[in-house]
């Protein structure tokens, strides 16, 4: 199993190549190719390479496959005996990530089946 951990948005997430993962907004258009090279571990079978902080020449190569807004969470502040109630709405905008390959050095350890398609489930 391989699998990295990298940064993206300012958050870290766990990825392996033939999944999609829901990240921060990334400004490219979709179909795209993205590279990021904020690599902190690489697992490849019982080798692990981990950075300090980042892992030197790894990166992780996706494919955007669509932007879409998150759901809807709600503020509401109220003060007591104040009469006082502000509600508010955000929707947080997001980019849905395939990881196609996972490299160290130019070489790709780790790549996303090309015989298999992209699936992807309908969010609500």
């Amino acid at each position: 199993m391989t699998y990295a951990i990298i940064e993206t948005g300012g958050k870290q997430l766990r990825v392996e190549p033939g999944r999609f993962y829901d990240i921060e907004l990334l400004h490219v258009e979709a179909e795209a190719t993205v590279t990021i090279d904020k690599v902190f571990l690489v697992q490849h079978g019982d080798d692990v390479h981990i950075g300090q902080p980042l892992v030197e020449g790894a990166t992780v190569e996706g494919t955007v496959l669509r932007h879409f807004r998150g759901r809807k969470v709600i503020v509401y502040k109220m003060r007591p005996k104040k009469k006082t109630r502000k509600k508010k709405g955000h929707r947080q905008e997001i980019t849905r990530l395939m990881i196609d390959s996972i490299s160290i050095k130019g070489d790709a350890i780790a790549k996303r089946e090309e015989t298999t398609p992209i699936v992807e489930t309908p969010s609500k």
